[in-house]
C-alpha cells in the first residue's frame, strides 16, 4: 500500500517509456478504451481529487494523472493480496482480509480504478471488495470497472498502461490463478448495488467498461 502524490517514474521505469498510439512487433497490444476519458472527466471539476488504484504500481499512469488531474493516489495493489492467498491456500479467507484492507474513511475517494480486478473473485471476495469500494468512494464520485465477456484463456493478470485518454496497452505478467466465472451485466449491478451505472460499453476486444456513480 502507498501513497503516490504527483510522483514521476524513475527513468529505469519500463512503463516510463514513451508510449505511442500504436504497436509494433513484439510491442504490448494496444486497445481503445471509451470509459476512461468519461472517467477523467468526473473528476476535473474537483480541486485535487483523491483516486484509488487497485493495480499494481504505474509509473506513467502516476504521471498522467498527475498531469491531467493534479490528484493524490493511493495504490492498493489488490493483485498482489489475491496472489497470496491462492499461494498460501487461504482463499476463503480473503472476503474478511478485503473487509479490514482499505484504510481510506468513508466518502474520502473521488475516483477508483478497479480496472478488471473482480473478474478474478469468487462471488463472496468481489461482493465484501464492492462493498468496501462503494464505502469509500464519496457521493458522486465515479468507479471505473472491466469485466471480460469471453471465456478465461490461461492464468494471467493484465497491466493497463494509459497511453492517451482514449487508448491503453495491455501488458499480461503471471498470475496465480486465471479468470474466473463470466459475470452478466445484472450480477455486475448487484454487486455494486450502492451505485448507479453511468455508461457502459461493450468493446471488440470481448471487454466490458463501465462507470459506475455513487448517487449524491
Amino acid at each position: 500500500m502507498g501513497l503516490l502524490d504527483r510522483l514521476a517514474p524513475r527513468k529505469n521505469d519500463p512503463d516510463a517509456r514513451p508510449q505511442g498510439p500504436a504497436s509494433g512487433p513484439g510491442d504490448d497490444p494496444v486497445f481503445a478504451t471509451k470509459a476512461l476519458h468519461k472517467f477523467l472527466q468526473t473528476l476535473t471539476s474537483r480541486e485535487l481529487p483523491v483516486l484509488l488504484d487497485l493495480g499494481p504500481v504505474v509509473g506513467s499512469n502516476v504521471s498522467f494523472f498527475g498531469e491531467q488531474l493534479g490528484c493524490k493516489i493511493f495504490v492498493e495493489d489488490i493483485f498482489a493480496d489475491l496472489d497470496r492467498h491462492v499461494r498460501e491456500g487461504t482463499l476463503d479467507q480473503l472476503p474478511e482480509f478485503l473487509k479490514k484492507r482499505f484504510p481510506q474513511s468513508d466518502g474520502e475517494v473521488d475516483g477508483i480504478l478497479c480496472w478488471d480486478l473482480i473478474d478474478y473473485l469468487d462471488r463472496p471476495a468481489a461482493q465484501e471488495l464492492a462493498t468496501q469500494l462503494t464505502r469509500v468512494l464519496r457521493p458522486d464520485g465515479a468507479l471505473l470497472g472491466f469485466f471480460g465477456s469471453a471465456p478465461p484463456q490461461g492464468a494471467h493478470y493484465t497491466k493497463f498502461i494509459i497511453v492517451d485518454d482514449v487508448n491503453l496497452k495491455h501488458r499480461s505478467y503471471a498470475a496465480a490463478r486465471g479468470r474466473q466465472t463470466i459475470l452478466l451485466n445484472r450480477d455486475i449491478i448487484r454487486l455494486f448495488s450502492g451505485l448507479r451505472v453511468s455508461d457502459s460499453f461493450l468493446l471488440k476486444n470481448n471487454s466490458r467498461e463501465i462507470l459506475f456513480r455513487k448517487p449524491a
